[in-house]
């Protein structure tokens, strides 16, 4: 077993009680920041990163090309799929039934296909 020692420097250094950490925005700006599309069969195609054991199930934005979604049920059983497609069809006020997860059910990334919309409406919906 080994120990490190860490050395802090004067008390002045060190950060002012009760800031904490800076909570991060929702959406990366910058050239990575933009969702992409596809269209496949009539259906929009895009990826999904999903965050399970979230406080509430919610769109958080776009990282890294894909959409961000935490979700509050446990990756177990599919019940993190479930929520997933229940969470994207009152984002994008459609049914359940015009969502489709067409692979990584055991992953948190996934590739979601999305009837009956065009890449304007889900952008406009999804507010990006």
């Amino acid at each position: 077993m080994s120990w490190f020692r860490v050395e802090v420097g004067p008390r002045e250094s060190l950060p002012e009680p009760g800031l904490g950490r800076q909570p991060r925005p929702a959406c990366k700006v910058g050239p990575m920041s933009e969702l992409e599309l596809t269209e496949r069969a009539g259906a929009l195609r895009f990826r999904v990163r999903v965050k399970p054991r979230a406080s509430r199930s919610r769109v958080l934005g776009v990282r890294e090309h894909a959409l961000e979604v935490a979700l509050a049920a446990p990756p177990v059983d599919g019940a993190a799929n479930d929520e997933l497609i229940s969470t994207l069809a009152a984002a994008l006020r459609l049914g359940k039934s015009a969502i489709e997860i067409v692979s990584g059910q055991a992953s948190r990334s996934k590739l979601v296909s999305i009837a009956g919309c065009t890449p304007a409406e889900l952008l406009a919906k999804l507010n990006l």
